[in-house]
């Protein structure tokens, strides 16, 4: 693969990784949920071919319990 074509893919999935954050992080806000170290694992994106991963950090059990009720309301 040339260098070029491994870094527009490179640049997408560490866009979509971005986006799909940003937008958990928008989600669990409008439920007045904040995970604090929400965010893109570094080490996912040192591949040559990175897969990022979505870190989604550590929380207090106050807001563990946030996620629990809400998961609860949400039809499965």
């Amino acid at each position: 693969m040339a260098m070029s074509e491994r870094r527009r893919r490179t640049a997408e999935a560490l866009g979509e990784a971005d986006d799909v954050v940003r937008a958990l992080d928008e989600g669990l806000r409008g439920h007045g949920i904040a995970l604090p170290s929400l965010g893109v694992d570094p080490l996912s994106c040192a591949m040559v071919d990175p897969r990022p991963l979505v870190e989604l950090g550590r929380c207090n059990v106050a807001t563990a319990r946030q996620l629990v009720e809400l998961l609860d309301r949400c039809p499965k």
